[in-house]
C-alpha cells in the first residue's frame, strides 16, 4: 500500500470511528454531513439523503469542468413530491433555472426502503431507470416525461413531442445487481457517476465494500478522485 492511500485508509476510518454523532464532517452545497450520516456508507449501512444528495452535488460540481457532459441533478426529495402533486407542486424547484440548458438529469427516486435512479439524457431524448433490484420502473419514466413536457411549455413556451422520447427500463443483463438487501444507495451514485461522464457501466457487487470508503473520503474533501 503506498502511504497516500494508506492516509486516506486513516482517514475513513477516522471518520467512522470514536466521536459524537453530530459531529459535522463536511460542508457544502447547503448541506451538512454529521459522522452519523458518514456512519451510513459502513459495509451494510442504508445511505440515507443527505449523504445521497450531497454525492449528487459533486457530481454536479464535476461536470461544470471541461469535458464533461452538463449534468442537473434532483433532490432525493423531488419525485416523491412530483409523484403526489403533479407539476404545480414542484413548479419552484427550478425556480432560476433551466433544466433543458443541460445534457443529463439525474433524478434518485427513494421507494420507501429502496433507492434507484432516473436518467433524462437531452442529448438523445432518452429516460432510462435504473434498479439495481431489477424492477421495472416504466410509470416512473412516463411521470418524468410528463413533468418535462409541462416545464417546457411553462419556462420555455416549447412543447416537447412525446412521441420522439424513449422510454427504458434497465433491465437485469444491462446492468450490476446488488447482492445483498443494503447496497442500493451506492449503485444509484455509481450509476449517476459513471452516466454522467458517459462512461459505460462496468462495476460489479463486488466494488461496493471500496466505492463505499472512496465517497467517505470524496464526501469528506468535497471532491471527487
Amino acid at each position: 500500500l503506498n502511504p497516500l492511500f494508506q492516509a486516506m485508509e486513516s482517514e475513513v476510518s477516522a471518520a467512522f470511528g470514536s466521536g459524537e454523532p453530530e459531529d459535522i464532517l463536511s460542508k457544502a452545497f447547503k448541506l451538512s454531513v454529521t459522522r452519523e450520516d458518514i456512519c451510513t456508507l459502513q459495509p451494510l449501512g442504508w445511505l440515507n439523503d443527505r449523504i445521497m444528495n450531497f454525492y449528487m452535488s459533486l457530481l454536479v460540481e464535476r461536470s461544470k469542468k471541461e469535458g464533461y457532459p452538463a449534468v442537473y441533478a434532483f433532490n432525493t426529495f423531488f419525485y416523491s413530491k412530483l409523484s403526489s402533486t403533479s407539476h404545480k407542486g414542484v413548479k419552484k424547484w427550478t425556480k432560476g433555472v433551466d433544466i433543458f440548458e443541460h445534457d443529463v438529469i439525474l433524478v434518485p427516486v427513494h421507494l420507501r426502503t429502496h433507492w434507484t435512479l432516473l436518467v433524462v439524457d437531452l442529448r438523445q431524448k432518452t429516460i432510462k431507470y435504473f434498479d439495481s433490484l431489477g424492477q421495472k420502473g416504466d410509470h416512473i419514466c412516463k411521470t418524468v416525461l410528463k413533468y418535462l413536457e409541462e416545464e417546457s411549455r411553462e419556462k420555455r413556451n416549447i412543447e416537447l413531442t412525446a412521441s420522439e422520447w424513449t422510454l427504458h427500463s434497465m433491465g437485469t443483463e444491462e446492468i450490476p445487481q446488488q447482492n445483498n438487501g443494503s447496497d442500493c444507495g451506492v449503485f444509484v451514485c455509481k450509476f449517476a457517476d459513471f452516466i454522467s461522464r458517459d462512461k459505460p457501466i462496468i462495476f460489479t457487487p463486488e466494488h461496493m465494500p471500496y466505492f463505499r470508503r472512496k465517497m467517505v473520503w470524496e464526501i469528506i474533501h468535497q471532491q471527487l478522485l
